[in-house]
Order: C-alpha cells, then structure tokens, then sequence
C-alpha cells in the first residue's frame, strides 16, 4: 500500500573484488563499481573485509569510506584485527559475521547467544566511536534476544537457508523457513532492534521479503553482481530497487523509468 517506508537496498561489492583478485591487478576496481551502484539508486555499499582478503582488501576499504559518499557497511568478523580496522575507518556501521577459512561464503549466523562475553566488549567498543552494529543472525529467538542483550543496533537476519529451498522447489522447507524470517523480523522489531536481511536474494526473493513491514535495508551482493555480467550494473541495480518498491508498495514511476 502506498504510506509505507520504503526499503533501502546495500550493494555488496565483495565479487567485484573477486573477479578483479582472479587475475591481480586493479581492475575491476570495487570503488567505480561502487560509485555506478550510487548512480543507479543504492542507497549503501557493503562489503567484507575477510581475514584472508580472498576478494576485498585493506586499500579498498579505505578508498571505499574516503571515495564514496554512500553509508559504508562494513562486514567484518568479530576479531580485535578487524574491531581496529574499524576503529581507525568509522564506517557508517559494522555488521559482524560469522567466519571460516573453508567456506565459500558466510555458511550460516553468528553465535550471539553464544558469544555474549567476547562479542560484548567489541560491540561496546565499536559504539563508543560512534558505529552502529549489526549482527548477521539466524532469526531465532535466542539470537535475536542475545542481540538486543548486546545493545546491537540492528540485526540482519540471515535468508540464505530460505532462498536455497526456494532455488530446490522444496516447497514445505521454504514455507517453514519464511515463517522464521517472518516471524523473526516481528520478535527483532519487538526487541527495538532495526531489522535488515540479506544472503542469496534474487529479484523474487527480494520483492518478497520487502513485503515484511519490519524490513528496514536489504544487503545483496552475489546475484546483482553476477547479473550484471549480462545486464550491466546500472540496469540490475534499477530492477532490484523496482522489485524492492514493488514488494513493499511503494513503486513510482521513477522506479521503473
């Protein structure tokens, strides 16, 4: 229905790294492909400094945060290492993931509720500079209270488990999954926590989950970037966004043009 908060869309830049680390060199530079993403309408840049630097890199992150006006979402996993780079970067806010040498990408959440001592002193030190903090989490209710208990700032709610069951035509397991994310959104907002989600959204997907009137910021990267392999950045950004507004109600004429 028209009235409603429209939904912010964070591009992820990792793959452009990627492809650029595939070879070595500077190009494909992450930062033009950030800069073309701001063109098209993203109304943030997320990216994953990881502990391997197997895409993005320290350099890029600096560029990122000096180059780009748009809010920088810088993931992270919750290491001291990574805790300074932040520090010393003030990014717009830092969401903390879960993080193995041996995945392809993030498998799963993070461990809040199991993690409270450790992960206290880092969020308490990430907001003391004035960053808000994310916790990428499973939509359970014992992660979403850990993060509230955290002080987090907002959670982003992990919809990678929904989206591979969609991708299987496992009907049942989609239906159930989306009830987590569903029902996880409403328990986050309830908790005062500003709810994001993110992981294997395609266009579909992503007009879904834009209905959820919690959903305050989608953070997509993979798809987009591989879709822009065909389309051009320019073009998919602008779909995504349509699709977006036209999940939550808000499509205008300036969305489709």
């Amino acid at each position: 229905m028209r009235g409603e908060r429209p939904v912010r869309l964070g591009v992820n830049i990792d793959h452009v790294a990627t492809l650029r680390n595939a070879r070595g060199g500077a190009h494909p530079d992450p930062v033009r492909a950030a800069l073309a993403a701001q063109a098209a309408g993203a109304d943030g840049i997320t990216a994953h400094l990881r502990e391997d630097r197997r895409h993005i890199r320290d350099s890029d992150i600096a560029r990122l945060k000096a180059e780009v006006p748009l809010p920088l979402n810088f993931e992270m996993a919750a290491t001291d290492e990574m805790v300074a780079i932040a520090l010393r970067t003030r990014p717009h806010a830092c969401c903390l993931v879960p993080e193995r040498r041996e995945e392809r990408t993030t498998e799963g959440g993070l461990d809040a509720a199991g993690l409270l001592a450790d992960l206290g002193r880092k969020v308490a030190a990430l907001k003391a500079a004035g960053i808000r903090v994310s916790l990428f989490i499973a939509p359970e209710a014992d992660q979403i209270a850990a993060a509230a208990a955290l002080g987090a700032d907002i959670v982003e709610l992990h919809t990678g488990a929904w989206c591979e069951h969609r991708g299987a035509g496992a009907d049942a397991a989609a239906e159930a999954e989306f009830k987590r994310l569903t029902d996880g959104a409403a328990r986050a907002a309830a908790h005062g926590l500003e709810v994001h989600a993110g992981h294997g959204l395609d266009f579909a997907a992503a007009e879904k989950v834009a209905a959820l009137p919690e959903i305050v910021e989608l953070n997509i990267g993979h798809f987009l970037i591989g879709e822009a392999v065909f389309d051009g950045l320019d073009s998919v950004v602008r779909r995504m966004r349509a699709c977006i507004a036209r999940g939550r109600g808000t499509l205008t004429l300036e969305d489709v043009a």
